[in-house]
């Protein structure tokens, strides 16, 4: 059976500038989608539930009851995982920080992982010649 994995990288960009946090927000997408890949690429079954709650018409992450939502459905889905996978390149997020603490109370392995510093070079090129390319923003 494959390991399942919770993976915890940063979701919504840091800046007060609403512009460059958007860039930000659109960045970690991007590195999210690379971590759930990598996990892929070990063998494992990832889940990433801020890819899949934050979609457009599921829940909207600035709000905050319905990110709470989202953390809560995800950190309930996980319980019975083997692992939290923790992607670190672009730093831990508050989001990041309350999944780790819940990983320890309920005595889940927590391992951090990189990716590297060419993994939005990759990212671009697998999306380049990707065969869903302008399904998904």
């Amino acid at each position: 059976m494959k390991k399942r994995v919770d993976i915890e990288s940063p979701f919504m960009g840091k800046s007060e500038d609403l512009e460059t946090k958007t860039k930000e927000t659109q960045r970690n997408i991007k590195y999210a989608r690379c971590c759930v890949r990598d996990s892929l690429m070990r063998g494992e079954a990832p889940y990433a539930s801020h890819l899949l709650y934050t979609q457009p018409g599921i829940l909207d992450d600035n709000i905050p009851e319905e990110r709470t939502f989202g953390i809560d459905a995800g950190l309930e889905l996980i319980k019975e995982f083997d692992l939290t996978a923790v992607y670190i390149d672009l730093g831990i997020s508050r989001g990041m920080k309350y999944a780790i603490e819940k990983a320890n109370k309920e005595g889940r392995k927590i391992e951090e992982r990189t990716l590297g510093e060419n993994w939005e070079e990759e990212y671009n090129k697998r999306v380049g010649n990707h065969s869903h390319n302008g399904l998904f923003a």
